[in-house]
C-alpha cells in the first residue's frame, strides 16, 4: 500500500489560515487543510479507492454494542455445545414421528404386494355369498351373451346356455337361504340391551317386564300376544332391519315353492312380496348412502380448506410434518371411503332399475334392461366383496 501526497500543500497552508481568522478576507467557507499525519492507504490495484470516512461516536458505540451482544450469543452457543445448557428439540420428535408413519406406510404397501388374488379368492369362496357373488357374475355374463348372439348361435346352444342361465339362478337361491337369520339376530339382540325398549320408555327390558301388573295387562303391553318379548322385539326394531327379514322369509318361501315343497301360487305371491321388500330395502338404502356421501364430502371439505388455509400463512409439510402427514392420511382415507360409497350408490341405482321393471310390470325392452343392470350390479357388488377380503388379508399380513 503507498500514501497519498498532496503537492503544494506546504505554500497554501499558511494563506489559508490567516484568512480563516480574518473575518473580512473570508467571504466563503474555506474547509480546512488535510492534516499528513491522518493520510489514509490505498489499494493499488483499486481503479476508484473508497473513500473512508470518520465514524462518529454513536456509531462507534452502536457497533461496539452489537460486537458485545454476537460475543454474549458465541458464548451461549459454545456452552449449549459443550452440553452445560440441554434444551427439548421438538422438530426432531416431530421427524421421528414422521418417520414412522412412512414405515407404516411402506409396511401397508408390502403387505398389499403379499397378497395375492388367488388367496382373496379362495376366502371368498369359502362364504356363500363370495360364491354368490360368482354365480351371478356367470349367471348375468351368459345372459348378456345370450342378448347379444342368441341369433347367429346354434338352437341346441342356445338351449344349453338357457338351462345354465336357470341353474345358476337357482343355485344363488339356495345359496341365500337363511339369511333371515341374521337381522333377526339383530332384533332379539335388543332384548339383552337396556334401554332399547320403545318409544318413551327409559326403563330396560327387564324391569318392564316385571313391573307390569298382571291385573292390568292390556293397558300397557296391548294383551297377551303384543306382550310376547319376541314380537315387542320386532316392534322397536329398526325398519330396514325388518325389511331384511321379511325380504329372506319371503325368499325362502320362493325357493320352497320352486323344490316342489310348496305350492306354486304361494310361491309367486311371495316372491310379489319379496320384490316390494326388495324396493323398498334399495330405497332405504339410497337415503343411508346420500347421508353417508354428504358427511364424507363434508368432512374432505373441511381438510382441504384446512390445508387451504395453511398454505396461505406459510405452513408447509417442512414445517409442520406430523400434521401434515396425518391429514394426507386421514385425506387419502376420506377420498377411498367415498369413491366405495359411490360404488355401493351405483349398485342400488341398477337394482333399483332391474327391480321396478318387476314390481310395475314393464314389458317394452325388460330382458335387455334386467340382464345390462343385473350384470353391472353383479360386478360393483363383486368388486366391493373383493376389496373387503382383500383388506382383511393386507390386515393380517400387517399382524404377522
Amino acid at each position: 500500500m503507498s500514501s497519498i501526497s498532496f503537492p503544494h500543500l506546504g505554500d497554501e497552508m499558511g494563506s489559508s489560515s490567516s484568512s480563516l481568522h480574518d473575518p473580512m478576507q473570508a467571504p466563503f467557507y474555506t474547509p480546512p487543510a488535510f492534516d499528513m499525519s491522518n493520510s489514509f492507504q490505498m489499494n493499488p490495484l483499486s481503479a476508484h479507492p473508497p473513500r473512508t470516512p470518520r465514524q462518529s461516536a454513536a456509531t462507534q458505540s452502536h457497533f461496539r454494542n452489537m460486537s458485545m451482544s454476537i460475543s454474549v450469543y458465541d458464548e451461549k452457543a459454545e456452552e449449549e455445545q459443550d452440553g452445560e445448557t440441554v434444551r427439548p428439540d421438538k422438530p426432531e420428535a416431530d421427524e421421528d414421528e414422521v418417520a414412522e408413519l412412512d414405515e407404516e406406510d411402506v409396511r401397508v404397501k408390502a403387505a398389499e404386494k403379499l397378497v395375492g388374488a388367488h388367496e382373496v379368492w379362495r376366502d371368498m369362496f369359502v362364504t356363500s355369498n363370495g360364491r354368490d357373488k360368482a354365480f351371478k357374475l356367470m349367471q348375468y355374463s351368459i345372459r348378456v351373451y345370450l342378448l347379444f348372439h342368441s341369433k347367429i348361435l346354434f338352437p341346441g346352444i342356445v338351449r344349453r346356455l338357457m338351462a345354465a342361465k336357470n341353474g345358476f339362478s337357482f343355485t344363488r337361491k339356495m345359496l341365500i337361504m337363511f339369511n333371515w337369520l341374521a337381522p333377526l339376530s339383530q332384533v332379539l339382540a335388543q332384548q339383552s340391551v337396556p334401554f332399547s325398549s320403545s318409544g318413551s320408555s327409559l326403563m330396560p327390558h327387564s324391569f318392564t317386564a316385571t313391573s307390569v301388573s298382571p291385573s292390568k295387562p292390556s293397558q300397557l303391553s296391548g294383551g297377551p300376544f303384543l306382550s310376547h318379548p319376541v314380537l315387542r322385539a320386532l316392534l322397536s326394531a329398526p325398519p330396514p332391519v325388518l325389511l331384511e327379514l321379511v325380504n329372506g322369509l319371503s325368499d325362502d318361501i320362493y325357493s320352497l315353492s320352486r323344490l316342489g315343497l310348496i305350492g306354486s301360487k304361494l310361491g309367486e305371491r311371495a316372491a310379489r312380496f319379496a320384490d316390494w321388500c326388495w324396493l323398498f330395502t334399495t330405497l332405504v338404502g339410497l337415503v343411508e348412502n346420500g347421508v353417508e356421501l354428504g358427511v364424507i364430502e363434508g368432512l374432505q371439505r373441511e381438510f382441504q380448506s384446512r390445508a387451504y388455509k395453511e398454505s396461505l400463512s406459510g405452513a408447509t409439510s417442512k414445517s409442520q410434518p406430523k400434521a401434515s402427514k396425518i391429514d394426507e392420511r386421514e385425506l387419502a382415507r376420506l377420498q377411498k371411503k367415498n369413491y366405495w360409497l359411490q360404488i355401493s350408490r351405483a349398485k342400488l341405482v341398477m337394482d333399483l332399475i332391474f327391480v321396478s321393471w318387476d314390481i310395475f310390470r314393464i314389458k317394452g325392452w325388460k330382458d335387455t334392461v334386467q340382464s345390462l343392470t343385473g350384470f353391472a350390479a353383479a360386478v360393483l357388488s363383486s368388486a366391493k366383496l373383493y376389496d373387503k377380503y382383500r383388506n382383511t388379508l393386507v390386515n393380517k399380513a400387517l399382524t404377522s
